[in-house]
C-alpha cells in the first residue's frame, strides 16, 4: 500500500522534479538493492540493462497503481469543474439576459421620452397656433372696435353738419 500512496503523491504533484524524486523514492523502497547504481563497479551491462529494465517496470506498475487509484478522485474533479463550468455558464447567462432586459428598458424609456416630447412639441404647437388665432382675433376686433368708432364720429360730424 506504501507503493500505491507514495504513487498518489505522483499523480498530485505539480512539479516534474519533485514528481521524478517521488518516483525514486518509491523505486528505493521497492527495489534497495538497486539504489547506487553508479557506483557498482562490478555490475556489467547486461546486470545494468536488466536493472535498468526492473526499474522502468516498477515505476510502470507504480504509475498504473497510482493512476488506479486517483481515478475516483480525478472523476470527482471533473464533475466538480463541470458544475464550476456549468455554474459559470448561468452566471454569463444571466448578465447576458440581465443586459438585454437593462437595454430594452432604456430602448422602452427612450421611445417615452420621444413619445412626450413629440407630444409637448405638438401641444406648444398647438398652443403657439391657438395663441396666433386669439391675437389676429383680437386685432380682427380691434380693428373692427376702431371702424366702428370711426364710422360713428363720422356719422356724428354728418349729423351736425346738417
Amino acid at each position: 500500500m506504501a507503493d500505491v500512496k507514495g504513487a498518489r503523491l505522483l499523480i498530485s504533484s505539480p512539479l516534474p522534479a519533485r514528481r521524478a524524486a517521488e518516483i525514486r523514492g518509491l523505486l528505493r523502497r521497492v527495489h534497495p538493492q538497486e539504489q547506487n547504481l553508479k557506483n557498482q563497479d562490478t555490475a556489467g551491462l547486461s546486470d545494468r540493462q536488466s536493472s535498468a529494465a526492473r526499474a522502468k517496470a516498477s515505476l510502470l506498475e507504480a504509475f498504473k497503481a497510482a493512476k488506479t487509484a486517483a481515478e475516483p478522485t480525478r472523476t470527482a474533479r471533473e464533475a466538480e469543474r463541470a458544475a464550476v463550468a456549468e455554474a459559470r455558464e448561468a452566471r454569463r447567462a444571466a448578465r447576458d439576459q440581465e443586459k438585454r432586459d437593462a437595454q430594452q428598458r432604456a430602448k422602452e424609456e427612450a421611445d417615452a421620452k420621444a413619445a412626450a416630447s413629440a407630444a409637448a412639441e405638438t401641444a406648444d404647437a398647438d398652443a403657439r397656433e391657438a395663441a396666433e388665432k386669439d391675437r389676429i382675433a383680437r386685432l380682427l376686433a380691434d380693428d373692427a372696435a376702431h371702424k366702428a368708432r370711426r364710422d360713428q364720429r363720422y356719422a356724428n360730424r354728418k349729423s351736425r353738419q346738417g
